[in-house]
């Protein structure tokens, strides 16, 4: 569901004090002199597209999908983008990239039928393989992810009341829709977001977590199994209404898991926009501090235990207790965020906007 429709404790405490400093606009003071601390670096795209996919491959390579039927790649950490868009004359919406390298990329488009799709690349974006288009006008995939090199699902929104996946064995170039005896029913309204590519959320060889909303309550789905069989858990995320849930989840392992939401309609409140689950999401806690209103995009910080940013589209926040508290470090509008394990972390949004932390 689209909005307006139906990414050891000395280590960690480093790893937080850099990023709350990558984060602040003051400068620090070393040896009497002023020098510049990290921060949101904005990289120009030359473009006006909103980028609500992300993919961080490391500081210097990362993937962009967004309107328009673009997608971007750079591998010069931003300096310059190529345009790598797939061809074809119907704009698709992108909202969902996973990229394994500077050459290898699934792409996913949105929409009601056969304008859901997926591509692939293996040369960097200069061709491209539709893999999938969805043959089903009640199906509309928001979300997809992946176990390792090989191993992916994609999610459309409930088809005859439950949730629809495709799986992939071989990297993407091909997708077979997965049997729905182990999906739960799903609630009246409820659906997933395609906001930020992190509905749908993979960590180790086998987990898998899928965030929903819409419905009369927000719930965390979580298979242990690549999408055979689903189990479901509540969060405190407020839902009730289809511009209402969580949109975004994190987990750095699988036990620790964060979940971001709220209300994506601007001007509207999101109390309780997020939850952290420690035992792999069967339990979801609100936060005793959560961010001020409706985030998209969550992601942990590589190498470190606690600390990790939310973004919506009115600032960034950031957890250095693991999700209990947050705290608002960016005022910059951003739909999604990614890190790569090498501490390379990316944002992405609307009129172009893309940032790495530097």
């Amino acid at each position: 569901m689209g909005n307006g429709r139906r990414t050891g404790r000395t280590v960690a405490v480093g790893v937080c004090a850099a990023v709350l400093a990558a984060l602040s606009a003051a400068p620090v003071q070393a040896h009497g002199a002023q020098r510049p601390v990290p921060h949101w670096q904005l990289k120009d795209t030359g473009t006006d597209v909103r980028f609500r996919g992300l993919s961080a491959v490391s500081r210097d390579t990362a993937w962009l999908a967004g309107s328009k039927g673009t997608v971007l790649r750079t591998t010069d950490g931003g300096a310059h983008w190529r345009d790598v868009s797939p061809p074809g004359g119907a704009d698709p919406e992108f909202r969902d990239i996973e990229a394994f390298d500077a050459r290898h990329a699934v792409v996913l488009a949105i929409g009601e039928g056969e304008a859901s799709r997926l591509l692939r690349t293996e040369d960097g974006g200069r061709s491209w393989t539709e893999a999938f288009r969805n043959p089903d006008a009640k199906a509309f995939y928001d979300c997809l992810t992946f176990f390792d090199r090989r191993h992916g699902l994609a999610v459309s929104d409930p088809v005859d009341g439950r949730f629809r996946l495709l799986s992939t064995r071989d990297g993407g170039r091909s997708w077979t829709v997965l049997p729905g005896a182990g999906m739960p029913a799903a609630q009246d309204g409820e659906a997933a977001f395609a906001a930020s590519g992190q509905c749908l959320v993979a960590s180790g060889p086998r987990d898998v977590w899928l965030a929903t909303g819409g419905g009369a309550h927000t719930r965390v789905l979580h298979s242990a199994d690549r999408g055979a069989t689903w189990s479901t858990a509540g969060t405190p995320v407020p839902a009730g209404d289809p511009a209402r849930g969580v949109f975004a989840l994190a987990f750095r392992d699988r036990t620790h898991g964060l979940a971001v939401g709220g209300d994506y309609r601007a001007g509207q409140p999101s109390p309780r926009s997020a939850a952290v689950s420690r035992d792999g999401g069967r339990t979801w806690a609100p936060a005793a501090e959560p961010p001020p209103a409706y985030r998209s995009g969550v992601t942990w910080l590589p190498r470190s235990r606690t600390a990790a940013l939310a973004v919506g589209p009115t600032g960034t926040d950031l957890t250095t207790d693991g999700g209990r508290t947050w705290r608002t470090v960016d005022t910059g509008s951003y739909d999604t965020v990614n890190c790569a394990p090498d501490r390379g972390c990316w944002a992405s949004g609307e009129k172009g906007r893309v940032a790495r932390l530097e």
